[in-house]
This record gives C-alpha cells, structure tokens and sequence, in this order.
C-alpha cells in the first residue's frame, strides 16, 4: 500500500555542454547581485572552470567574492570563514563551484547568513529548524552526492569528531548547472565512490519495511542498473561523455526524492553508520558506504526479506534459488562483487581503517544520538546492533 507523500523538486537544472557560461544571467535572474562563490581545491582553478565562471559573473554586471579550500566531509569551521566573509561583503547570493562538500559548505553559509544572530550548529544537531536562507545554485563537477537538487547538507565538526546532516526545502538550489565534461578529469576512485554514493541514495530508500509503489520501485530499479552499467564503462573509458551524463543526471534523481514516493521515509541507516565512520577517520563518503553496506544487509535481510529477493532478481539479475534467503544473500554478494568491480571496498580493513572496539562503541553512541528515534526501516536498529554490524565490517 502506498503511503500519503508529498513530492517537491523545485531547483532548475541547466544541462550539457558549456552550460556554465549561462551562471551569470541565472543568478541575475533569481534577484542575485553580490554572489559568493564557494569552491575546493585547485582543480577548478587550473581547469579553467573558476575563471569561466568568473567571467560570466562580470559579463551579468555581478559583484563577487571566492572561499576556497573546501574538503571532503566538509568542515564546520569553514562554515563559519563563510558566514563572517558574506557578512563582511554584504553577499545575497551563494555559489558552489564542485560537488556535494562544496554544495553542502554553501548551504551552510546560505543558512549561517540569513540568520546571523544563531548558531548555524544548532541545525545540525537538530535544536533548532532553520526560517531563513539565502539563495543558493551550483555548478556541478562532481556526480555523487545529489546536493545540487536536494534538501540535504552534511557537515563535519572538527573539534568533536561529529559528522551530521540537516535537511530544509529552504535550502534546495534554485538552479543547477550539470555539464558532465567536467566530470572527466576525475580520478577512477572518486568516479566509483561517486557512483556508489548515487546508487546508495536510492538504495536507502528503496530498503524499507513498508508503502512500496510499483512505478516508483521502477524508477529506482532502473536508476540502480543505469548507474552500475555507466560505472562500469567509466572505470575503463573515463572519458565516455554519454556515461558522464548518465551517472550525472542519476545523482539528481537519486537524491531529490523521487525514488522514494509512496514508502515510509527511507532506511538510511548505512548513510548514517557512515556518517560516524567518516567524522572519526575522514574516509571518502563512497567508499565508506561500500565498506558498510553488505553488512548492514546481512544483518537486516531477514526483517525485509521481500525487499531484498526483490533487488536480488530485478537489479543485480540473480536466479532464484532454493529459498527466499538464499536469493537475499546471493543478491548481496553480487553487490559485493560490483564494489570489487569497480574499485571499491566492502570491509574496513580495504577501505583502510582498524577501528578499537571502544571506537566501534563510541561511532554507535553517536549514531544513536544523532538519529534520535529514527534508527532505520528495513530493521529498527540499536546501539549493540550497530555495534554489530560494525564488527562484521570490521573482520
């Protein structure tokens, strides 16, 4: 039976080649006149992208200003950089240049200013819902996190170790420029990560205890085969544009909803694991959802059995075999294979980490904490059995 939902994907996407010469009329046209443009490392400095940016921002008659610096699992304290420098240069527009940590360093700032007298912490760990944020677009160079269509953000603590996500339709871009060749000069693991990090958003949702639609059920399915399809041709062709744009416009999809309609919110119990295993060890979002994965499955399989024979037969193409169990299990192991396939870990020991027991326990604890009574669809999760799965992960 499907359950009551409400669909809401407002953010103009702007797609294909050469597409960022059109950011500086975008952002005129959503009321923008004094930008802040957020992006990473050098890459989009040596690239060229910054300066073409750059350009169509002075071309559209626009003040603005650069933050630099952004980094994977993105920092709080760089948050706050941004919110004293758009307080000081009077910005009512926020562009991210980059992928998911630039677009979610971007919304923070957004939030941070247009509510300057709170702490912009507060969101993340859930005191206090945001009323107020400025606009904020992207240009996309990365395809993974979905951030530039979505209502999510992440951000890290540095000073505690904490790794937490706020969501608000406040925050959902107004546009999103997505031209997939500037994908192609990405290294193959952060491709594969990218991907795997698409695939997991629906992935959440579609492992759930209840309110499954046939049509959406669909969508995902084919998301799920269209992404492990383009992964594969763009671990051995990374300059394949139709792949890029495959793998590009499924990271939108994948994360603004729409494979989730009709069920009862989503597991995202892995995405949540991993939220504490990358604010402990800084691992890379992607492959550390790899790593916990088929973990997490083996632990939970059996309260969502129909669910998993379900993504056994339609996604990975496995046979029935002799029980509904053994369906489940051959699906996940053929998970497992993919990751492997595509230069992906599936424990932590490949991924890179040695986790203590006490840090085991303490990445429970602070996942218990920041998901409140949310623990998980597919099975309700406690403490010990994150515990658990964590220790499987970590044989």
């Amino acid at each position: 039976m499907a359950f009551n939902f409400e669909y809401y994907s407002p953010t103009r996407v702007v797609f294909g080649r050469g597409t960022e010469q059109k950011v500086g009329s975008l952002i005129r046209e959503y009321g923008g006149t004094r930008v802040l443009v957020v992006y990473g490392g050098k890459s989009a400095v040596r690239s060229g992208l910054l300066d073409r940016v750059n350009t169509a921002l002075d071309e559209a008659g626009l003040y603005h200003t650069a933050l630099g610096g952004v980094v994977p699992n993105p920092h709080l304290d760089k948050v706050r950089e941004g919110i004293a420098l758009g307080q000081a240069e009077q910005i009512d527009f926020l562009l991210g240049v980059g992928g998911g940590s630039v677009i979610d360093t971007a919304k923070a700032i957004a939030y941070g200013l247009a509510e300057p007298d709170k702490d912009v912490w507060d969101l993340y760990e859930h005191i206090r819902a945001a009323e107020k944020c400025l606009p904020v677009a992207s240009v996309l160079t990365i395809a993974a996190a979905g951030s530039e269509t979505s209502k999510s953000s992440v951000i890290t603590n540095t000073e505690n170790g904490e790794k937490r996500g706020y969501d608000n339709n406040l925050a959902r871009p107004k546009f999103a420029i997505m031209d997939p060749e500037l994908t192609t000069t990405l290294p193959d693991y952060q491709t594969e990560a990218g991907c795997t990090d698409i695939m997991m958003h629906t992935m959440e949702r579609y492992f759930t205890s209840g309110g499954n639609m046939e049509i959406t059920d669909a969508l995902a399915e084919g998301l799920l085969c269209t992404v492990m399809k383009n992964a594969r041709i763009l671990h051995t062709d990374p300059q394949d544009y139709d792949a890029r744009a495959e793998v590009m416009w499924a990271g939108s999809l994948a994360h603004n909803d729409l494979t989730g309609c009709g069920n009862n919110g989503g597991d995202f119990m892995s995405h949540r694991m991993e939220h504490e295993l990358g604010g402990m060890f800084d691992v890379t979002h992607g492959a550390g959802l790899a790593a916990i994965w088929s973990h997490w499955a083996r632990y939970v399989y059996r309260d969502c059995l129909p669910r998993f024979v379900q993504f056994a037969r339609n996604v990975m193409g496995v046979a029935d075999a002799a029980t509904d169990e053994e369906t489940a299990l051959r699906g996940i192991a053929a998970m497992e294979d993919f990751y492997h396939e595509i230069g992906m870990p599936t424990n932590l020991r490949e991924l890179g980490v040695h986790p203590t027991e006490a840090q085991m326990r303490e990445m429970a604890q602070r996942c218990v904490a920041a998901c409140g009574a949310r623990t998980g669809s597919a099975k309700h999760l406690t403490e010990d059995d994150m515990v658990k799965i964590y220790e499987m992960a970590n044989q």
